[in-house]
């Protein structure tokens, strides 16, 4: 059995349990484990890969400090999101930057998930989303589409209600595909025909 078969035969939990027991390894094979999606997370919010950094860095080091509080019943990633969501509020107030613009209000019926799940639009979906929602918005659609998380889940990691989850990935959904649309019928649009030379005989 090589290093990754036995890394991925041990549970994130009972790697968490190892940790609370004083083993610095278990903890070393979770950085491993979520290392790249901690980073993934924190450049959505500060675009910049050395605060992004920092922010994974940081988280890390909150979570080995918090490890004993965890209970291990419960799946360690919404745990683990819910301090690099923190983390990645600390930098974002700490630095002051100019925040996004609000969201339209008026709602469009496509379901913009079609679209995150397609890699050929992700990227840009993903643009356009870190750009128009607000960041408990994207902070909810992330964790929904790129980690997979469940409502319940997600309610741990941000914090909040599952009913609350529920209303703010909607919001967001009809958010996202009204400004998809509108890229959409941007990108698509002709420009205007030149004017007709042949009208008249004249110019």
């Amino acid at each position: 059995m090589d290093a990754d078969d036995e890394l991925k035969t041990e549970t994130d939990e009972e790697l968490a349990r190892q940790t609370q027991g004083g083993s610095l390894a278990a903890f070393e094979k979770l950085v491993v484990r979520y290392e790249q999606r901690v980073f993934a997370f924190a450049m959505q919010w500060r675009r910049n890969p050395t605060d992004a950094r920092e922010v994974t860095q940081d988280t890390f080091v909150r979570a080995f400090q918090a490890i004993s509080q965890l209970n291990c019943r419960l799946a360690f990633a919404p745990w683990l999101f819910a301090i690099a969501r923190r983390k990645c509020i600390d930098s974002f107030r700490a630095q002051r930057p100019m925040n996004d613009e609000p969201p339209p209000e008026q709602p469009d019926f496509n379901d913009p998930a079609e679209l995150l799940a397609r890699e050929e639009d992700r990227q840009d979906t993903w643009r356009i989303a870190r750009r128009h929602l607000p960041d408990t918005q994207f902070q909810a659609i992330w964790l929904r589409y790129v980690e997979e998380m469940n409502v319940p889940d997600i309610a741990r990691a941000m914090g909040k209600t599952q009913i609350a989850v529920r209303v703010i990935l909607f919001r967001a959904r009809q958010a996202l595909a009204t400004k998809l649309d509108r890229a959409g019928r941007e990108a698509r649009r002709e420009p205007a025909p030149l004017p007709s030379l042949a009208r008249g005989g004249n110019p």
